[in-house]
């Protein structure tokens, strides 16, 4: 058996560029990686079977865990697996956990059962999963474009403390992304420069008129600076001075809502814990 993380990941902006006819948005972004990880074990199967246990929250025939083992599958028949998910990322709050956890899923029992695929067909396979996919699979940080799949690693971005809080609302993407009153052409920014005033999330207006928890939240966490959004919600994000700071405003965040003091990465825990199991010893 081997147990590996699955990072969480922030937007650090999000335009809503465009439309594809296919009705998949055009999108700018930057991802960058969290310490905050769900923990994926994952067991050989003599039987050829696979089988997840059960996420609460998450439907079995939506878990992107089951489906990302299927698509591996069927490059090597007669292998099972059985994956268990130590669920830590709050779900439908913008993060990316259910992407991550296929990824880990992918470059997990691509090393169980031997396969050594690499890094780009998985992130081939992945993306057959879902957009934010391969990001997870790669494990750097980056710019990205199209419909989430173009990507730019890049090291340069701050890799600071951040105070992230969970309103406890759960947010569809495809809601969101369906809503007539989203902006779908938003000029790409001429400088990648996430944190100026045009590094905006045009997502948020969506989210905080049908949720009105989730602008309280973030009115809340703005008395203590720049309080943004990730992805298409609900999880808000502050980047502090240091744990400290992050600690002493986590202490005074009001029930119900929960929170973390995280850190922004560059590179994927998963990467790390990739490396650590490929060394002699396993560390």
């Amino acid at each position: 058996m081997i147990t590996l993380p699955a990072p969480g990941k922030v937007n650090l902006y999000l335009r809503v560029t465009g439309r594809r006819p296919d009705g998949y948005h055009l999108l700018e972004t930057a991802f960058q990686f969290l310490d905050l990880c769900d923990a994926i074990s994952l067991s050989d199967r003599a039987d050829g079977r696979i089988e997840v246990a059960a996420v609460p929250g998450v439907a079995l025939e939506q878990d992107l865990c089951l489906r990302a083992a299927r698509a591996l599958q069927a490059i090597a028949p007669g292998r099972g697996a059985e994956i268990q998910v130590d669920k830590r990322i709050p779900i439908g709050a913008g993060l990316g956990g259910g992407s991550s956890d296929a990824a880990t899923v992918l470059h997990g029992l691509d090393r169980l059962w031997g396969l050594g695929l690499g890094t780009e067909r998985l992130a081939a396979i992945g993306l057959g999963l879902g957009a934010d996919v391969p990001v997870f699979v790669r494990g750097r940080a980056a710019w990205a474009g199209g419909i989430g799949e173009v990507l730019e690693p890049t090291d340069s971005f701050p890799e600071p403390y951040y105070l992230l809080l969970d309103p406890g609302v759960v947010v569809s993407t495809r809601t969101i992304f369906e809503a007539p009153e989203l902006t779908r052409d938003s000029p790409a920014l001429r400088i990648r420069a996430p944190s100026s005033a045009d590094a905006v999330n045009d997502c948020l207006p969506v989210v905080e008129a049908r949720f009105p928890e989730v602008s309280a939240a973030r009115a809340w966490l703005s008395r203590y600076g720049e309080a943004r959004m990730s992805g298409t919600g609900a999880a808000l994000f502050l980047a502090v001075a240091g744990r400290e700071e992050a600690e002493r405003i986590r202490e005074q965040v009001p029930a119900p809502w929960r929170a973390w003091v995280v850190r922004g990465l560059n590179g994927s825990p998963l990467l790390d814990a990739l490396a650590a199991e490929a060394r002699p010893g396993g560390a």
